[in-house]
This record gives C-alpha cells, structure tokens and sequence, in this order.
C-alpha cells in the first residue's frame, strides 16, 4: 500500500441496535472500516453477523474507554499499511455522508488532521450545546486560537503515526478526554487543524440512542484535562507563536 489510505475506526462500547445500523450505513462508501469492541456487554457485537470483507472487527476483553479502544485500532492500522484514520462514533450520531468529502480533504492536505464542527438541529440537548462552549474556549486557550473550532466533536481525521506517537507518550486521553487532549497536543507537535462543518444527530432512546456521558464524572474530567493542558501550553508558547506565523 502506497501514497495516503484512509480508513474509519469505530470504537463501540454498548451501542445497542445503532452499532450494526452505523456499520452498514458506511459500508457503500467503500472505506475499509476497523471496529473496536471496548468489552461490550450488551450483546451488539453478535448482532453484527456476517460482515463484509472492508469491515475487521475487534474485540478487547477489558473495557478501557474510548481513547484506549481507539489506540488499539491506530496501532492495527498502522500495521496494515493505513496512514489516516477517520474516527467516529457508532451511536448514529454523526453523519455518514460526510466520510467521504472529509476524506478529499485529508486527502488534498495529508499534513493536517480533519476536525468536524458539529452542526446542532433541534434534537440537541442544551446542555450539550452550551456546556461544551466553556471546553471550546479553553482549548482555544491551549493552542493560541490556532483553529480547534469543536474540542469535543469525535468526527475526526487524524494523521495516525503522529497520533500514535503523542498517545503512547502520556496515560491520559483514554476516556472522554481523548478527542479533547489528542487535538490540542497535535497542534503542539505542528499539525494543523482544518474545520468542517457536519451535521450532528441525537436518536431518541426509542430508536436506539444510546449515551454513556456522566455529566459529574466526565465534566470533572474534562476540567482536570484543561488544567493539564493550561499548563503545559505555557511552556509552548514560542512554539506556537512560530506556528501561528507559519499558518497565517
């Protein structure tokens, strides 16, 4: 395999009906899909049946969040020859028909990572909406207003060797903190961020949404990561200053 391959990487930790419905929505794109079983105990990963050859399945035995499910996938596609991986949930909750012109553009621009700007419809809940703008502006903080639009949107490509170098450097970003860390530390090692807007939905319960945010455990978290970071930006400064020339 030669040249820039693209493939999706879909860690599932009890995602229900919505994991076998995601996963055939993306199968006619046609892009190689690697999905992570993180120790689901809800059965879906034997829903999924007879899968088609683009789609390799794995299953981890202990349950580390979505960070370590996603590090495992990385370091399986790295193996086989893929140099980008489009990260995304398999909960229905982002847009399929978005694979493929985000991945022209990671195309066109190798050197960068993808970072998907959700845009909300009316089934978003509120405090999603508006609790993750104090996130966005700190990670704005963190990278010198360098171009983090969303810190917390999983729609993502990501260059994989230079992802993979960061996350096995540091034990953090394995939970909720991951999409968070992953891009504010990529911009620190140079890579730069290229926004796109993309359609973000949130099924109802009845039709298999499924959530494992806990809005205590995971905003404090969260708050923990941005206190990290705070810190270590300090450090970056004159590198991010040199960034911020070179970009603009």
């Amino acid at each position: 395999m030669t040249g820039f391959a693209h493939c999706i990487i879909l860690p599932s930790y009890n995602s229900g009906s919505a994991l076998a419905r995601t996963i055939q929505a993306i199968i006619p794109s046609g892009v190689p899909v690697w999905v992570i079983i993180d120790a689901s105990t809800d059965g879906s990963q034997h829903a999924l049946g007879p899968m088609e050859d683009s789609v390799r399945v794995i299953l981890l035995s202990t349950n580390g969040g979505k960070g370590s499910a996603v590090l495992v996938g990385m370091r399986a596609a790295l193996a086989a020859g893929y140099t980008h991986a489009l990260v995304m949930d398999a909960d229905g909750q982002h847009d399929v028909n978005s694979l493929l012109p985000f991945i022209r553009i990671s195309m066109e621009n190798p050197d960068a990572m993808v970072l998907g700007v959700p845009i909300f419809g009316p089934d978003a809940p509120p405090e999603r909406v508006n609790g993750r703008r104090i996130g966005n502006c700190f990670a704005n903080i963190e990278t010198h207003w360098l171009g983090v639009r969303d810190s917390l949107f999983g729609f993502r490509i990501y260059p994989i060797k230079q992802s993979l170098r960061i996350l096995e450097s540091i034990r953090t970003a394995r939970r909720f903190d991951f999409d968070t860390e992953l891009a504010v530390r990529l911009v620190w090692a140079g890579v730069r961020p290229i926004n796109i807007e993309t359609p973000v939905f949130y099924p109802h319960t009845n039709d298999g949404g499924v959530t494992h945010f806990r809005y205590l455990r995971d905003n404090l978290l969260l708050i923990w990561t941005h206190a990290r970071l705070i810190c270590g930006m300090v450090l970056r400064v004159p590198r991010l200053l040199r960034l911020r020339k070179e970009w603009t």
